[in-house]
């Protein structure tokens, strides 16, 4: 035998669980969208600029840049200049974004390198990557709040 109230908890919590879940769904299918889009995106780059054995990896380099670079633009446009719909976020900052920016191939490249007899060009990616994605969020945002909103900061 139960608790009095009991079951009408069991039925409140598990309501409650359904309704979460259903509320997260649209969230996970605009991720995973926009992912395979960004995915596709990067993949082309690779493909239409391929980087010779032992060589810089512009693409994965100039992938990641560009990818920050946006990342400071939308994040600029989101909080500051539109109220933005719920899915926009995670559509394109996590899901497109999210999927052409590649930080795993970054550190496989760094590998590669290495491997390669190339440790020094390797320590040269691995810092300079790091330098131009921070130095491009911050860049992209400040140009955008500064076009879009009249402020700097």
């Amino acid at each position: 035998m139960t608790a009095p109230g009991t079951e009408i908890r069991g039925v409140r919590s598990a309501a409650r669980r359904r309704s979460q879940w259903r509320t997260q769904v649209p969230v996970v299918a605009v991720v995973a969208a926009g992912g395979a889009l960004g995915a596709l995106a990067r993949y082309a780059l690779t493909l239409a600029w391929p980087t010779p054995p032992g060589g810089f990896p512009w693409a994965t380099f100039w992938t990641n840049v560009s990818g920050c670079a946006v990342m400071g633009v939308l994040m600029v446009l989101v909080t500051e200049v539109w109220s933005a719909h719920r899915l926009l976020r995670p559509f394109f900052g996590t899901g497109v974004l999210g999927g052409f920016t590649t930080f795993s191939t970054y550190t496989v490249d760094i590998r590669r390198l290495a491997d390669a007899g190339r440790p020094g060009l390797g320590a040269v990616y691995l810092a300079a990557t790091l330098c131009a994605a921070l130095a491009a969020v911050r860049l992209a945002s400040a140009a955008a709040r500064r076009v879009l909103t009249g402020r700097q900061r």
